[in-house]
């Protein structure tokens, strides 16, 4: 059975060991270096509450939680004060994992969760080419907004980036500051879901 829940700081080694083939063979990621439990725990501290990291487990029939799949968190888009109500979003899953549905159900929980906290833009970032992120994003409700060309130089070659936008929320002309995840929690809207 998969569950998806809030992030815990001692996941951090979990969520390091997903993490790490996407930096080291991969060009989805555009670290070299692939950062190590410490670092990810760091990371996750500092979304200071604000922002969510939430991870989907693996439960056996009894319901003990048998290991971490896949993770996904928002960070702040940009650092100037006027984008405080949009996020970057960011999904990563083990491999074994990626058939399973696992991605699509991580990102509507993040989506959801963004949208109860009232954020009101979601941007995701690809490295293109990346047919299945392209997907995933699309599934749950992002379109594409722009790309920037040969950006990112990784494994002897350039990349291209792609930007994917989704609406969480009508954007107000005077808008309430976004709640904290820490008073929010993980959302999962079934509602929401069947229609995306």
């Amino acid at each position: 059975m998969i569950a998806i829940r809030a992030a815990r700081p001692d996941d951090a080694a979990a969520i390091a060991a997903i993490y790490a083939p996407h930096v080291l063979a991969g060009v989805v990621s555009f670290e070299t270096q692939a950062p190590d439990a410490d670092t990810m725990r760091a990371r996750m501290e500092g979304a200071d509450g604000l922002y969510p990291w939430i991870v989907a487990t693996l439960s056996d029939e009894e319901g003990r939680e048998e290991g971490i799949i896949g993770y996904a968190y928002a960070a702040r888009f940009r650092e100037r004060e006027a984008y405080r109500w949009v996020v970057e979003t960011t999904i990563y899953v083990a491999d074994v994992s990626q058939r399973a549905g696992v991605g699509r159900l991580l990102y509507e929980a993040l989506v959801d969760t963004l949208t109860a906290q009232g954020f009101t833009q979601a941007m995701g970032v690809i490295a293109l080419p990346n047919d299945g992120s392209i997907k995933l994003h699309e599934a749950v409700g992002f379109r594409r907004a722009g790309v920037f060309r040969e950006v990112g130089h990784k494994h002897g070659r350039w990349i291209d980036v792609g930007y994917w936008q989704r609406e969480l929320a009508e954007p107000a002309p005077h808008p309430a500051e976004p709640k904290r995840f820490a008073d929010v929690g993980v959302v999962r809207d079934p509602v929401a879901g069947k229609h995306r």
